[in-house]
């Protein structure tokens, strides 16, 4: 899973969320083929972004005007001092927050962020911190920035920065094209790619283009747009999401050194009405597994493995901004398609799967809350 620790860590967490998880939820959102779910208002943020559980049981939770907190389930939430600044505007702020696989051994957390680099210039950057939990307030040390999207160019839109460890410990982050298009098709520049590297920052010499200077040794794949969503699937797999231009939005499963086509082909076309060349008419790019015509705005993704929902195992929930909603998708091998949108009128902007196997999101904007979501109880 994209921010999972550790297996016997995650069955401790379990037993931590049933003692304060709260027992009553306080609506219920119908899907569009006839499953409900029971959601637990649990808390509220200025502008969340992205949260990840921690093998106490406890979350993490990044705003995007720079604040990160330490959140109990049942919703007491505790800001963590040690924060910098970030470049807080557009489509930048704070952004992702993810923990080592051996967190609980050595407190290391990666956060990523919009950095502002002289004048209108901004990047994506990523820090390995160490989390001190021991105090009377939570706190930040030991800063070690890991990453560094290159170029810094002008603009506050397509940071993507989102984080995942993979199977193997290695580290995946989505950089996103910055708007820019033709950089994710440039082996000297990182925008519009997949990064992997090792939890150091160092590059892995495994990694598939070696021989296309230093930066490309860092890829992993590229022709890509704005990735919000990435996890892995219970066999190693990593899929992701990403925004398309005007519709066209995808789901990919991402194969080691392979180019996903952006911006010579997409489903979508450009905001201008200019076409853009389909996924069919070049099949040597990627296509993606299931698209959306018209868009959904998937701004996150996780990869269900609990047993709460059993029968969604392996299945994929995608946030939605325009779409107002969260989408399931059903996955069978390599092939994908949506099974059932659930909607109350908000926007999703993250989704995680808890330690008991809930469905945990965390709503857009002003105001946007954490809820956790399960079954529906029989009356």
């Amino acid at each position: 899973m994209r921010k999972s620790v550790s297996a016997i860590a995650m069955a401790l967490a379990g037993g931590m969320a049933a003692a304060s998880s709260p027992a009553i939820a306080d609506f219920q959102i119908s899907g569009s083929s006839g499953a409900i779910l029971q959601a637990a208002d649990i808390t509220a943020f200025d502008e969340p972004w992205a949260m990840t559980f921690l093998p106490t049981g406890t979350l993490l939770v990044t705003t995007k005007p720079g604040k990160l907190f330490h959140v109990t389930q049942a919703g007491e939430k505790t800001e963590v001092d040690g924060m910098w600044d970030v470049a807080y505007g557009g489509q930048g702020g704070l952004g992702d927050v993810v923990p080592h696989p051996d967190y609980a051994n050595n407190g290391y957390i990666y956060i990523s962020n919009a950095e502002r680099s002289g004048g209108r210039s901004a990047r994506a950057v990523v820090t390995r911190v160490t989390l001190d939990l021991s105090g009377e307030r939570p706190m930040l040390t030991d800063h070690t920035r890991i990453w560094t999207q290159e170029p810094k160019v002008s603009g506050r839109g397509h940071y993507s920065h989102r984080i995942a460890f993979g199977p193997d410990g290695k580290l995946f982050i989505t950089s996103g094209d910055r708007q820019k298009q033709t950089p994710a098709q440039d082996f000297d520049k990182s925008l519009g790619k997949i990064i992997r590297l090792n939890d150091d920052g160092s590059v892995p010499d495994d990694n598939p283009w070696q021989d296309q200077g230093a930066l490309a040794r860092t890829f992993w794949s590229i022709g890509h747009r704005n990735l919000l969503g990435i996890d892995f699937d219970s066999q190693g797999r990593l899929w992701t999401n990403e925004m398309g231009p005007r519709h066209g939005d995808e789901l990919n499963l991402i194969v080691k050194g392979d180019n996903y086509g952006w911006p010579v082909v997409s489903w979508g076309d450009n905001y201008s009405g200019i076409p853009i060349p389909d996924h069919d008419t070049r099949p040597e790019f990627n296509a993606p597994e299931a698209y959306w015509v018209p868009s959904i705005a998937p701004s996150s993704l996780v990869i269900y493995s609990g047993e709460l929902f059993s029968e969604w195992k392996g299945d994929a929930f995608i946030g939605g901004l325009v779409s107002q909603a969260l989408i399931r998708v059903d996955i069978d091998g390599e092939t994908a398609q949506e099974a059932e949108r659930f909607e109350w009128g908000e926007r999703v902007r993250e989704v995680e799967q808890g330690p008991d196997g809930a469905l945990w999101v965390l709503e857009d904007r002003d105001g946007g809350r954490l809820l956790k979501l399960t079954p529906k109880q029989p009356s």
